[in-house]
């Protein structure tokens, strides 16, 4: 099956090198066409910084399956130095991944954003090369009750990585409203998980069979890298601009909002019985106006003026059930962008803000 491997690392390497080619094409693009949104308020490039460190990771691939090549046309397959190069491969890729995932909105909690937990999980990931290297030294390519123990910490390693990956997809593309590829990413990531199986499990030694799973899980992961890259070019596209948007305070719970890119003109809200949400609007609102620049933002942790991100999103969804929008519906980032370091400001622009004056002077009683 020596043709079966050689055509899958072939396949393999330039697979993954179109991939990043065309990923880090979408990059660039990103940067020269949207960097007016990209760099206002200076907020974090968190789009085009994930699109990079998935496009590393595929050329991560690149690397792996030359490495490969090298082996087999060496014939050094079977020896520690080939392990040792692939464990450190692999780590370098995790590392990637994970860089990937701390920009994706739609992550799990503790890995948005959260610099703190990424950096213990980077931490985690060299604690585990260095095992696995030690492992790889200790018991080289060998099997111990079916199961090769070198292999063992990195597959463990990378099963989680693949259970972030899955879920932080399919949450995005749930959310905009691309169910197919939301499941279709799930069973690439599932098949990826399989494919190191074989790694690490003697029972799985059909070579046709893994290499196929291999091809099909990382031709089908770099598809879903792509679709995810061209629906953040279409949400950058659908971003309001600052100058176009207007929100007028006329009384408590009522506001009046308008942005004609989101088909919102003159639209009146009334936040009824939901005070909290308004007057965190408010706050934004007032700070954005009336404050100096670098006081301008509002800090968003368990020990800011907001206390969570829950109720910066609440914001936006009881303005989207209020309008009762379905197809143009506002997110977040449209109203409210992100400064780094916990810190959101809103977007409209100071002289775009109008506060009844009575209205007014009761908020700055109550400072």
């Amino acid at each position: 099956m020596a043709e079966v491997t050689q055509f899958h690392n072939l396949l393999h390497t330039c697979i993954s090198f179109i991939g990043a080619v065309l990923l880090l094409a979408i990059y660039y693009n990103i940067t020269k066409r949207f960097k007016e949104v990209l760099e206002e308020g200076n907020s974090i490039k968190r789009v085009d910084k994930g699109l990079l460190y998935f496009s590393f990771g595929m050329l991560v691939w690149v690397v792996s399956g030359i490495w490969a090549l090298c082996a087999s046309y060496f014939t050094f397959e079977k020896t520690t130095t080939h392990q040792v190069g692939v464990n450190i491969l692999s780590t370098v890729n995790n590392l990637f991944w994970l860089m990937a995932l701390y920009y994706v909105h739609d992550a799990p909690k503790f890995i948005y954003r959260n610099e703190k937990n990424v950096k213990i999980i980077a931490l985690i990931i060299v604690v585990v090369a260095s095992i696995t290297l030690l492992l790889s030294s200790l018991f080289g390519n060998e099997f111990y009750y079916g199961i090769k123990i070198a292999a063992l910490p990195d597959v463990l390693l990378t099963t989680f990585l693949c259970f972030l990956m899955g879920v932080s997809f399919y949450r995005t593309f749930m959310y905009r409203d691309l169910k197919l590829v939301a499941f279709i990413s799930v069973i690439a990531i599932v098949l990826l998980f399989v494919s190191q199986l074989s790694d690490v499990l003697i029972g799985f030694d059909n070579e046709f069979t893994n290499q196929l799973i291999r091809v099909v899980a990382k031709t089908s992961l770099i598809s879903v890298f792509l679709v995810l890259a061209t629906s953040w070019v279409i949400q950058l596209a659908h971003t309001p601009k600052p100058n176009e948007m207007k929100i007028q305070f006329l009384d408590w719970s009522l506001i009046k909002l308008t942005i004609p890119s989101k088909g919102i003109v003159n639209a009146k809200i009334d936040f009824g019985s939901k005070t909290t949400q308004y007057k965190n609007l408010l706050t934004f609102a007032y700070r954005r106006k009336f404050l100096e620049a670098e006081k301008q933002s509002i800090i968003v942790n368990s020990g800011g003026d907001i206390k969570s991100q829950t109720y910066v999103t609440r914001i936006i969804d009881n303005i989207n059930s209020i309008l009762n929008t379905e197809e143009e519906k506002l997110e977040r980032k449209d109203l409210i962008t992100f400064i780094g370091e916990s810190k959101y400001r809103l977007r409209i622009l100071p002289e775009h803000i109008i506060i009844d004056e009575a209205l007014l002077e009761e908020y700055k009683q109550q400072l």
